[in-house]
């Protein structure tokens, strides 16, 4: 079973699961504080919801790394894994993941939760920052009258007044707005598509 495999699975499920869901989007290798990590799968509607996939090929290596970042900038997170992963991955990661196992049957991958996601109690605001373009978070530093001063300077002053001005919860709906407001010229696809 490969990556490939698990990743067409995971999204025909998300395709299904969120069908007629208007003001909806899914992006594959969505990149989380500034590369630090990519998730394989983000759905992007009234939450942020990262998907990360352990084919049978995979290693762990990466999980601990991927852990701390997902932690920081991801509202839910699922894992999908192989059947040869699933047991260290349920011991290692938080309870608050969602974990999905994936089975070979009859030539497809069947998906089946092992454990629901829970919303992420460890959520950092400047993580959330980060998925910000430049003119996305000058826009949203002008709205509240806070952009005077600061529209020269690096990206990372913008991300951090960001979270001087806005609540968690108002800074995760303006991330969330302008994922979706890139349909039309990032990776981001509707999941009916």
């Amino acid at each position: 079973m490969r990556d490939i495999d698990v990743r067409r699975a995971l999204c025909s499920k998300l395709r299904h699961d969120h069908a007629g869901e208007e003001n909806c989007v899914w992006v594959e290798e969505l990149e989380l504080c500034q590369g630090a990590a990519r998730v394989d799968m983000a759905v992007v509607n009234g939450t942020i919801h990262g998907y990360e996939i352990k084919s049978e090929r995979d290693t762990l290596t990466r999980l601990p790394s991927q852990q701390r970042t997902y932690n920081d900038a991801l509202e839910f997170v699922t894992i999908v894994a192989a059947p040869n992963h699933l047991k260290k991955i349920v011991e290692s990661v938080p309870e608050w993941w969602g974990v999905w196992s994936a089975n070979p049957h009859n030539g497809e991958i069947q998906l089946s939760q092992e454990r629901t996601a829970k919303r992420n109690p460890q959520l950092m605001s400047y993580a959330l920052a980060q998925y910000l373009w430049r003119e996305e978070a000058l826009r949203a530093l002008e709205w509240k009258g806070e952009a005077r001063g600061i529209r020269g300077k690096p990206r990372r002053f913008l991300w951090q007044k960001l979270t001087e001005v806005y609540c968690q919860q108002e800074l995760t709906e303006i991330v969330r707005c302008a994922i979706k407001a890139r349909s039309d010229c990032w990776r981001a696809v509707p999941p009916s598509t």
